[in-house]
């Protein structure tokens, strides 16, 4: 015979009471009105200006990478269109001093935080060059192991809590990056050690084809920072002012040593989950696409933004050329880099004597070179 339920310690009823305390938190609305005064983070009109410029460009360098990928002049590439509010606004309230450590998708935060164009296609060319973090620039390269920048994160943000730097580090994953064992370890270590983290979830509603309601029972992904103790919030993702001002608030508790946030931003992908072969409209349907391009961020922004006087169509045609030369020019200088050669990569990763094997495939690759 079953026990009777005592309702004052009904663990369902506490799973239920967790979950509707997590309400989407906006800004702006679809139609780029303000509904929620008291929560917008009163950028200046130069700052609202150029966080709008970085999505444009944004826009513009994922749509030409595309159009690269399918020429054979890039490598890997993950598409960004539809998350551009939730990539951008969110290094918009960092400072150059914070540290970035980026998913796969994340190359868009990286370039605006200082790693030149040119590199960052080299990256996804393979190319070595592509992987030589210039000096005093806080970034790791793109990981592309699911989940192990949160183990990262976690082991920088506790670094600068030991040398009192006030900087924090950001990471991102995806929905499906929050089933993987190394997101609970990075959060719980970050949280035990109250270090100045910041952990962003960008649910765009898949892990590849995988849906989000098929990967987890729980209701929301911030949710899960409830177990490792820190404070979570589920964010409107493609609102620009809402991601911004969640951010900005978790920077400052972090740096005022009140440890790190988990943040879930609710977004989606427009494309593919890479331009590796994904077919998306094998497990997306078009009504649901169609859904989600009436909340794009940049629309939502935009209408913002000419709302205030501070944006025209001019003016983003002005982003919209600047973008396609610096992408032309950068493709340049990746295509002047030198050819990658088997000796490269035996020198990189070797300092001093080399084992016999290995060097003796060194000279027979030197020898092949010099021909």
């Amino acid at each position: 015979m079953a026990a009777k339920k005592d309702k004052q310690f009904d663990p369902v009823q506490t799973l239920h009471s967790i979950e509707e305390k997590f309400e989407m938190f906006q800004i702006l609305n679809e139609e780029g009105e303000i509904v929620n005064k008291e929560a917008d983070p009163n950028l200046s009109d130069e700052e609202l200006t150029e966080l709008m410029t970085r999505m444009v460009y944004t826009r513009i360098l994922d749509q030409r990478s595309i159009s690269l990928n399918r020429q054979g002049r890039l490598g890997f590439y993950a598409p960004t269109a539809g998350q551009e509010a939730s990539q951008l606004a969110s290094h918009f309230a960092l400072k150059k001093e914070d540290f970035i450590l980026p998913g796969y998708r994340d190359v868009p935060q990286i370039v605006f935080h200082g790693l030149p164009l040119h590199m960052a296609f080299l990256w996804s060319r393979g190319h070595f060059q592509g992987s030589i973090i210039p000096e005093g620039l806080n970034i790791f390269m793109p990981q592309i192991i699911i989940g192990a920048q949160y183990i990262q994160a976690a082991g920088v943000a506790l670094g600068f809590q030991k040398r009192g730097t006030k900087a924090v580090a950001m990471t991102y994953t995806g929905d499906g990056g929050t089933s993987q064992g190394d997101f609970y370890e990075g959060i719980n270590f970050a949280g035990a050690f109250r270090a100045p983290a910041i952990f962003i979830i960008q649910n765009n509603q898949y892990a590849i084809s995988t849906p989000r309601e098929l990967q987890t029972a729980a209701k929301t992904l911030a949710q899960k920072g409830v177990a490792a103790g820190i404070p979570s919030i589920l964010v409107d993702g493609m609102d620009a002012l809402a991601v911004y001002a969640a951010t900005r608030d978790a920077r400052e508790r972090a740096i005022n040593g009140e440890g790190p946030t988990l943040i879930e931003t609710m977004t989606y992908r427009y494309g593919p989950h890479t331009m590796a072969g994904d077919d998306p409209t094998r497990y997306r349907t078009s009504e649901t696409d169609s859904d989600w391009e009436k909340r794009d961020p940049l629309i939502r922004f935009r209408k913002y933004l000419e709302g205030k006087g501070i944006w025209s169509e001019e003016k983003e045609n002005e982003v919209i050329e600047r973008a396609k030369e610096e992408i032309k020019e950068a493709i340049k200088q990746a295509d002047a880099a030198p050819k990658q050669k088997v000796s490269d990569f035996i020198n990189i990763m070797y300092k001093g004597d080399l084992p016999f094997n290995l060097q003796e495939q060194l000279d027979i690759y030197t020898a092949k070179e010099s021909k």
